[in-house]
């Protein structure tokens, strides 16, 4: 599997997400949240329940550990980035393709994330993702 590298000061907010969208595809790893500030703050406001919060790197590595043995892989798909009138901010409109690793069922999922970075790390991010969406066509496909 190949290794998230960390992002350069010199890589543009536009990169950075390229880089977070790219090595999802691959399958989420702790390595991941090297892309991201020690100190940054991750807001999932649809996961259930009641929302979650993660702060910092350590626990965005816990996150992604989490992620990555999920009964299913993601892929990004029908990417578009929306640069701001704040050069930090990138708005990142995307579907996840979703393939049940047991089964091969596929589904889709609607994603908008709002990320700040800052010398070419995400120091900030609110992830807007269909938890509820996903959690049901999991349901679908498993058969449960």
């Amino acid at each position: 599997m190949a290794r998230v590298t960390n992002s350069s000061p010199a890589a543009s907010p536009r990169e950075v997400i390229e880089r977070l969208l790219a090595g999802i595809a691959v399958g989420a790893t702790p390595a991941l949240a090297e892309l991201y500030a020690e100190s940054a703050v991750v807001e999932l406001p649809f996961a259930q329940p009641g929302g979650l919060r993660l702060v910092g790197r350590e626990q965005l590595a816990q996150h992604f550990a989490r992620a990555g043995h999920a009964p299913f892989r993601l892929r990004p798909t029908d990417v578009t980035l929306h640069q701001t009138t704040d050069p930090e901010i990138v708005v990142a409109e995307y579907d996840y393709q979703g393939e049940m690793t047991a089964g091969g069922g596929t589904f889709v999922v609607a994603n908008v994330q709002i990320v700040r970075v800052r010398d070419g790390l995400i120091v900030s991010s609110r992830d807007f993702h269909d938890h509820a969406a996903m959690a049901a066509a999991v349901r679908v496909v498993e058969g449960a």
